[in-house]
This record gives C-alpha cells, structure tokens and sequence, in this order.
C-alpha cells in the first residue's frame, strides 16, 4: 500500500531525528539499537493513519506514534530476557548483546521515553491520550504475567488464553488508533469503533505470530522457531490440541511440556506433529481468519467514513500478510 509506504517514511524520518543521543552511551546506544531494528512499525503506522483518517494532520500524531513504538520496543527488551530469547527480528536481543543489567535499565528508560513524547498535547487531548496510554500499559503488564503464569499451570482454558493475547497484543494495536483518532478530534462513538477493530486484528495477528512460531521459516519470520514450545507455553495449538487429540498424545503433550530435554530440537518435531495430527493446527488457521472476518465487519460502525473503512481493511490484509 502506498499510504502504508507514506506513514512508515514520515515516522521513520520523525525516529531518526528524535533518537536519544544523550549520555551516558552504555544506556542509550542500546535504545538506539533496538529501535533501528526494523520491523513492519504496524503500530505507529496505525497511529498515523487514523489521525488521517479522521481529518487530522500526519504530522500532529508523530509524537503519539512515537510514544507507542517506544514503549513496545520497551516491552520486546523485558519480554526478551524473561524469555532468555537469543534473537529478535533476526538479530541478537539486547541483553546478549550487552548484559542482563543493561537490558533492564534501557528497557525502564524507554518507558520513560515514551511517555515524554506525549508531552507536547495540549487541551483534552492530553489527558485523553494520558489515561489511555496507562491504562494501556498496565494492561500489558497484566497480560505478560498472565503468560508467565501460565507457563507453569496445567488447567489454562482457551478463554483465559485468548485474555492474556487480548491485554498483551491486541490492547496496543486498539491504542494506537484510538490515540490517533483522539489527536484528530474523533467523536467517542468513532474511537471505540476503531479500537474494536485494533483488538480484533491484534488477537487474530497474535494468533498468527503463535502458529508461525511453531511452523514459520526462520529466516522470514525472524525469531527462534519453536520458542514457544521450548518454553512450555499454553498457545491456542497447545490448548486446542490437548481438546483434540487422543488421550494418549494428550498424554505425551502434556509430559513433553513437563521437561527441558537436552535436545529441544526432537521436542519441537514432536509438538509440532501432534498440533498437526490433532487439527489443532487447522483450528488456529480458522481462527485467524474469524478475527479477521470480526474486525473488518466492525469497521461497518464508521458510517460516513467510506475512505477510512477501505484503508483500514487493506491495512488489516497487508498486516496478516504472512507467509504460512
């Protein structure tokens, strides 16, 4: 999508020149690092092109759309060393590029980073962006310690999975459009609507990311393949495959998911067969797609709003645009 071209370049070029170039260097060269690796920006992109699409200026949303890719390039830095991840988007993650204590205080650095860039709103519109920012990051918070418990309990049901995705994922993609459509001037029956929408392409993109997590190529899906399941997670597959499949490979699911054998590679072979025998694997596909199917459908909410329906479908499709 050209438009999607448009406002990645003007936020890249709004990254570049507001990077931290302040010392100390041992704690802003890694905030420099990861935000120059790359990635598709979905986030602040959704940020730009709801201020847009709702008669506001580009260029009045950049700190906003800055704010939250700062804070998500927080949380991949503590979600990295809580999951003692060696790569991330193909390179090596800041705490084994640096240390443990360097990716900690960057990390609490960055959080403080983005919430200065929205410093520069005034009137309603600050207090707006103010609340929802916090409630947002608390929200992700909960989220991840959800996803920590459940590494260690066996009665995780599918509802309370698809919580944990909702508050991890899909509450900052429903964040960042609404944070534009507050510094456009939106009505609140126009923020809600596009905030329901970011929460139902976030989950149906984090069910995407745990499926390619599982069976993705490596080398385009830019992370260690099969984390999860090293990592004894209760993804929608696992849950989904413990409901499906015979009580034997239950069975063995649920005692490969017990251990931390020494050679992961055969665990990983193994899960990943029983989540296709099982169906599990087809499942999380469908499920994908009724997510998608939701948020476009809701998009029906914003009558009169033709231009900002058509763009943020072709957005959600560009988005889950990933190669099975």
């Amino acid at each position: 999508m050209e438009a999607i071209a448009s406002y990645r370049e003007s936020f890249l070029n709004y990254l570049e020149q507001n990077a931290p170039q302040r010392e100390p260097d041992g704690l802003y060269a890694p905030i420099r690092y990861i935000l120059d690796m790359g990635g598709k920006r979905m986030r602040p992109v959704l940020v730009l092109l709801s201020a847009d699409l709702f008669g506001g200026r580009v260029s009045d949303a950049l700190p906003a759309a800055a704010a939250v890719e700062v804070f998500h390039n927080f949380t991949l830095i503590h979600d990295d060393i809580m999951d003692a991840a060696p790569l991330r988007r193909g390179r090596a993650t800041v705490h084994k590029k640096w240390d443990l204590n360097t990716g900690i205080l960057s990390g609490d650095a960055m959080l403080i980073l983005a919430y200065q860039q929205l410093e520069p709103y005034t009137g309603e519109a600050y207090p707006q962006l103010m609340r929802l920012f916090s409630r947002t990051a608390l929200e992700v918070c909960e989220g991840q310690q959800f996803d920590m418990d459940f590494e260690s309990r066996d009665d995780v049901s599918l509802e309370e999975y698809l919580n944990m995705i909702a508050l991890k994922t899909a509450v900052l993609l429903g964040c960042a459009l609404q944070m534009g459509a507050i510094v456009a001037g939106a009505g609140a029956a126009e923020q809600q609507a596009v905030y329901d929408f970011g929460i139902a392409l976030g989950l149906a993109f984090q069910l995407q990311d745990d499926y390619l997590d599982a069976f993705g190529d490596p080398e385009r899906f830019g992370k260690q393949v099969g984390g999860d399941i090293i990592e004894n997670k209760k993804t929608y597959l696992y849950l989904k495959a413990l409901e499906l499949a015979s009580a034997g490979e239950a069975r063995e699911l649920q005692d490969l998911y017990s251990i931390q054998p020494a050679r992961p590679e055969a665990k990983v072979e193994r899960v990943r067969q029983i989540f296709q025998e099982s169906g599990a694997a087809a499942q999380a596909r469908q499920r994908i797609e009724a997510y998608t199917e939701k948020a476009f459908s809701g998009l029906d909410r914003l009558e009169g709003r033709s231009r900002a329906k058509a763009v943020l479908k072709q957005f959600g499709e560009w988005l889950l645009k990933r190669d099975f």
